[in-house]
């Protein structure tokens, strides 16, 4: 019996020391790379990942980054990527220590990663303890994981705030809980800085070949410019930054009876925010047009998701809903009565797509959208391979006489002109979201130099003055600028401050 307390004994020591001696390794791998930037929030992470990788190697910074969203993503310093291995295709935060490493080989000047915890805890330890971030985003707050973060968006502020770094920066483009953020910055003694959106004009949106947000954008110009990246070379780097698998998208397909359809792919905007947001642009765009319909995928996993998705219904007025994955009814019963009668149940657990997409397509008339929310995964990926399968309409629509129910809205384009005007109805939507007074922080303009890749922004001028835009003091104002921040050569503090 002593004999076996003797070999655990030796087993917990050797764990305790191989323990140790791992941390170690991954602290020396991290403070390898000057600059690590955390991208945390609830939509939008994966292409402000890359946005801001993009817009960090405009300025001929060393720039690997890892996305963790439709599909995990490492991102060589050349723009090229592969897939992320995850055995039995299982995500674990454990693996941001094996991107550190991959990424500490390149010697780069920066590292973009994306948060992949869900668990406010795991939030904490992702920064404390694996990423140790220089500058955190906190891009927005929406309505989603409310079962671990929740049950208020209050409540998801603050868990995600556990991302802050401490004695950091975080750059956010959240304005209705702007004041939420604001207080824990202040617990963690970091700086917060909003990226307004109205500094990204339209002429430079409509430099992307695919869609965004200003809000991405303003976010990423902020961090290249916290890095000391000029504006016009972060944006160059952004228009050739390769966009995420989950990008919204539309592509326009001829069915096997002939009807044409534009399909948009929004599954990547699982909240409901977000949605109705990218929808309402593709419908200003000219992207797609009505006659809508609306498919909702379901997951078991999801029923509370499900059930969001059916109550926007009413603001995206569709003429037909479709509903696919199981269980549907978690979705069609959250559909107001007076639009019920427009679903059509297509669910089914592990239903093929040969099985329900032929009564999807028989249901839409000529020239009609499809607009595909809720999860991907399951028969949302069943729906998209089975529309790759379809030939692709090249027609011009212009041209084609449109149906009765279409006369009364502007006839789709061919394909999305991504250097066209955007519509007054863009820009009005846009405003009329721009509700909530925040004062702004307006960049230092610094003489125009070429960015030297070993020159850390540590050495030069401070993001001043923060207190333009903050009414009350802050708990710990910063120190001037002889202090040098971040402090790489000393242990981060990683104990929460008090409350």
């Amino acid at each position: 019996m002593l004999y076996l307390y003797f070999v655990l004994l030796i087993g917990s020591l050797s764990l305790f020391v191989a323990g140790i001696v791992e941390q170690r390794r991954h602290y020396a791998a991290l403070h390898t790379i000057p600059t690590r930037v955390l991208v945390n929030g609830i939509r939008g992470k994966s292409s402000i990942t890359r946005l801001c990788a993009g817009a960090l190697r405009g300025g001929d910074l060393i720039t690997v980054a890892k996305t963790t969203g439709t599909a995990a993503r490492f991102i060589h310093p050349d723009a090229t990527e592969e897939p992320v291995y995850r055995k039995f295709g299982i995500a674990n935060v454990v693996e941001q220590i094996g991107i550190v490493r991959r990424a500490a080989t390149y010697r780069p000047d920066a590292l973009v990663i994306e948060c992949m915890a869900v668990m406010p805890a795991l939030q904490e330890v992702n920064q404390s303890k694996l990423i140790r971030s220089t500058i955190g985003v906190l891009c927005n707050v929406r309505e989603d994981h409310l079962a671990e973060m929740g049950p208020t968006l209050d409540d998801v502020a603050r868990s995600l705030c556990r991302s802050m770094p401490q004695d950091g920066i975080c750059v956010t483009a959240e304005k209705e809980r702007f004041h939420i953020l604001q207080e824990e910055a202040d617990a963690r003694n970091c700086q917060l800085v909003y990226a307004d959106p109205e500094t990204v004009s339209d002429e430079e949106l409509r430099g992307f070949s695919w869609f965004t947000f200003k809000e991405n954008v303003a976010i990423a110009l902020v961090v290249a410019d916290l890095v000391g990246v000029e504006r016009d070379v972060a944006l160059q780097g952004m228009y050739d930054a390769p966009p995420d698998p989950g990008v919204l998208s539309v592509e326009r397909y001829v069915a096997p009876d002939g009807n044409r359809l534009a399909f948009a792919n929004v599954f990547a905007a699982n909240d409901p925010e977000s949605t109705l947001m990218n929808i309402n642009q593709l419908l200003d765009l000219g992207a797609i047009r009505r006659p809508l319909n609306v498919v909702i995928n379901c997951r078991p996993d999801r029923v509370e998701r499900n059930g969001q998705m059916g109550e926007i219904i009413p603001d995206l007025q569709p003429d037909h809903v479709f509903v696919i994955g199981h269980p549907a009814k978690s979705a069609i019963d959250a559909i107001p009565a007076e639009w019920r009668d427009r679903a059509v149940d297509l669910g089914g657990e592990k239903r093929a797509a040969e099985e329900f997409m032929p009564a999807l397509l028989g249901r839409m008339s000529d020239g009609s959208s499809l607009v595909a929310i809720g999860n991907i995964h399951g028969q949302g990926e069943e729906l998209l391979e089975y529309l790759a399968e379809l030939p692709a309409d090249e027609s011009d629509t212009d041209e084609a006489a449109p149906s009765p129910a279409a006369t009364a809205v502007p006839a789709q384009a061919s394909r999305l002109d991504p250097f066209a005007s955007y519509p007054h109805a863009y820009e009005e939507r846009y405003q009329a979201s721009q509700t909530q007074e925040i004062p702004v922080v307006r960049i230092p303009a610094r003489p125009s130099r070429q960015h030297e890749p070993h020159q850390h922004y540590a050495q030069q001028e401070r993001y001043e003055p923060f207190e333009q835009y903050v009414e009350a003091p802050r708990q710990q104002p910063y120190e001037s600028a002889q202090q040098t921040w971040p402090p790489y050569d000393q242990p981060h503090d990683d104990a929460r401050r008090p409350r």
